[in-house]
């Protein structure tokens, strides 16, 4: 939603949230800007037929009945991002615990779901709090205002659908090609040069310079974070937007403000998603303990069998009585002793919850992604730093089981060579590099597979699509990082757009 007049009517309901929400014993949540896709079908025509049928149809979370989500990630998939703990707690668990009584919230609640077209004036409005002067034109599905000659300037990308993932970059210009090889080492076309050292704004003034940009996205409200500093002096600014009046988790807005108050960067979504079905909720302690039965843990990672040492053998073969030497009287069986390793006897991690808010949290839906009644978990560990949990609030009635895989065609087809076994990756972002034809692809992936990028060219874009290959037969502890493989072009990328085939989304160019 944007416009100042649906600001205002959003304003009106959000004292609905403030006694969803209670401080338990201080600290507070880390909100990240994450990334998110959907095109309004799928759960959305389910959430539409629900509300004109009585009942709703029951959700289909993936990634769990009620799954919990961590830190920033809330798209699913194998992997945890670097630096956020584990949600089931790795191999012990995690046992959350309340620092005070937890709120009840309200009985039902709405999901919101992606819905409808970006116009070409709402992008507009958008380029204009941007400082970015120019009509927007639609290539394909993307609205693009692109710079123009050598690249130099602003750059911003909006999905047309619903809900309008936008990217905007700026690139200051500088030699390129020959003129490269007689002065100082340039940047490849597309990229921006290094950002100046110096401080950086102060958190207040970089709230100040975007204040107009969260305005024309209609989240002026928003809960508004100023921490993160990149390139040792842009301020990062993420804003987590109201959303029927309750706050959101993992659907935000992220703007780089540069020394000068500009900014230079930034992503989000610019629709707000429209109400749907209205579902019964659980109270935070009942949606505690359920996250509680999610993080019992994985169990021992990679152990097999105990490392004891096999029974001694005589000359003639015959096993040997270990403990005193003899041998085993005729027909006696020595019981063997329970096999305990050290991670078996470990105690589960324990994590006080300081805080407790009833909000909407972005969540795939049958393919969609949705912003779903969740409670927002403060968990406060003694070791490290505040960190959010997430735990769908959907009464669990209302919560379908995990689809089944569908079953193998028999026989089971060849894949085409080079297609690997792996689910789809999405795309962070894409630089352009040497003559234009080669793409640097950056995106996350598990430790333990191999990627390939794939290019499919086409005259009004480029679609790149991630390709992984893993070992079914290999255990391997589930952490992400980040990955940069190349793919040549049979010609120059030019002013075409970069698609990423897993999200149907603009790739931005770094």
């Amino acid at each position: 939603m944007s416009g100042t007049e649906n600001v205002r009517r959003r304003r009106s309901v959000i004292a609905a949230s403030v006694a969803a929400g209670v401080l338990l014993a201080g600290g507070g949540g880390v909100y990240l800007a994450t990334t998110a896709s959907g095109d309004g079908t799928g759960a959305g025509a389910a959430t539409r037929a629900a509300d004109a049928a009585g009942p709703p149809t029951p959700l289909r979370l993936e990634g769990g009945s009620g799954g919990a989500t961590v830190g920033g990630d809330t798209r699913g998939g194998p992997g945890i991002a670097p630096g956020e703990p584990d949600p089931g707690g790795g191999p012990n668990g995690t046992v959350y615990t309340a620092k005070g009584p937890l709120p009840q919230g309200p009985s039902s609640a709405a999901v919101h779901r992606p819905e409808g077209l970006v116009t070409s004036a709402e992008v507009t409005r958008l380029a204009e709090a941007l400082g970015i002067s120019g009509s927007p034109s639609l290539v394909g599905e993307v609205w693009t205002i692109r710079p123009e000659k050598d690249g130099s300037g602003a750059r911003l990308d909006v999905a047309r659908k619903a809900p309008g993932n936008w990217t905007y970059s700026w690139y200051d210009g500088g030699p390129a090609g020959d003129a490269c090889l007689k002065g100082k080492a340039c940047p490849p076309p597309g990229e921006s040069k290094p950002a100046p050292g110096g401080t950086p704004l102060s958190e207040a003034a970089a709230k100040t310079a975007a204040a107009p940009i969260l305005k024309a996205l209609g989240q002026d409200d928003a809960k508004v974070t100023a921490t993160g500093v990149v390139n040792g002096s842009v301020r990062v600014v993420n804003a987590d937007p109201v959303v029927g009046g309750l706050p959101t988790y993992g659907w935000s807005t992220g703007l780089h403000i540069a020394r000068d108050g500009r900014a230079v960067a930034g992503s989000g979504m610019l629709k707000e998603p429209a109400e749907g079905a209205t579902y019964p909720v659980i109270g935070a302690s009942k949606a505690l303990a359920a996250l509680n039965e999610d993080s019992k843990g994985t169990g021992p990672i990679g152990v097999g069998h105990c490392p004891t040492a096999p029974p001694g053998v005589d000359g003639n073969g015959k096993a040997e009585d270990s403990g005193t030497g003899g041998k085993p009287a005729p027909g006696h069986v020595e019981p063997t002793p329970p096999c305990q390793t050290i991670v078996d006897m470990a105690a589960p991690d324990r994590v006080p919850v300081t805080a407790a808010v009833f909000g909407l949290a972005a969540r795939d839906v049958d393919g969609a992604r949705l912003l779903v009644p969740s409670w927002l978990f403060t968990a406060d560990p003694a070791d490290g730093a505040p960190y959010t949990v997430v735990r769908a609030a959907v009464a669990p009635e209302y919560l379908a089981p995990p689809a089944k895989p569908s079953p193998e065609p028999t026989p089971t087809p060849t894949p085409p060579p080079g297609d690997g076994t792996g689910a789809a990756r999405v795309v962070e972002s894409v630089r352009v590099q040497g003559d234009g034809r080669e793409l640097a692809v950056t995106f996350w992936g598990g430790v333990c597979s191999t990627y390939t990028v794939k290019a499919d060219e086409q005259p009004d874009r480029v679609t790149v699509r991630i390709v992984e290959k893993t070992d079914p037969d290999r255990v391997c502890i589930m952490i992400a990082k980040d990955f940069t493989k190349t793919v040549t072009l049979k010609s120059p990328l030019g002013d075409r757009p970069v698609v990423d085939a897993a999200s149907g989304e603009a790739v931005p160019r770094r």
